[in-house]
């Protein structure tokens, strides 16, 4: 048996400080500082400027740096988030909503066969260790209404409107 070894660092940002994780499969957190369901950070591992294994920080901070400006709009990095093949599903389709649109939680659950799991969609979103990498933020209610967000309502409001056809890609939040 293989002994995975897990990195951690943090960045600046727009939205605030952000705490990447990483192992050797790939970045496997990002994660900020209020972050609801935030994992206890001694399992981050040591801090590492570089990342360790597939999990290149200075990589992930770049494409983050460009998507912030508005230069990118798909993070190409190689990713390992830990989750029930549920929640693998449930951000695979998160992964897959292009930068500017939105979902409903029930329009995802349709899209995995049940309506019915709409609730359970929204759990796993919730859930969802790589915020921006992988958008949750793009996932609202059934209204269009800005519902719950790991990183809090302000932020998945900025990241909305950093998105929005008009958006300059230059504020900050924070």
């Amino acid at each position: 048996m293989s002994t995975i070894s897990v990195v951690h660092t943090t960045i600046d940002s727009p939205v605030g400080t952000l705490t990447l994780v990483g192992g050797d499969d790939g970045l496997t957190g990002l994660w900020f500082p209020e972050h609801r369901r935030l994992p206890d950070p001694a399992g981050f591992g040591p801090r590492s400027a570089v990342g360790t294994g597939l999990s290149d920080f200075v990589e992930v901070e770049s494409q983050l740096a460009s998507w912030f400006a508005g230069e990118r709009r798909v993070f190409d990095l190689p990713l390992a988030p830990v989750g029930t093949e549920f929640r693998q599903r449930v951000w695979q389709q998160l992964a897959a909503i292009p930068w500017g649109e939105t979902r409903t939680y029930g329009q995802l659950a349709l899209g995995l066969g049940d309506v019915r799991l709409a609730r359970a969609v929204g759990t796993a979103n919730g859930a969802n260790p790589l915020s921006i990498v992988v958008p949750c933020h793009r996932v609202v209610g059934s209204a269009g209404s800005l519902t719950g967000y790991a990183g809090g309502l302000d932020r998945k409001r900025f990241l909305l409107d950093h998105e929005a056809p008009s958006a300059s890609g230059s504020g900050r939040l924070f």
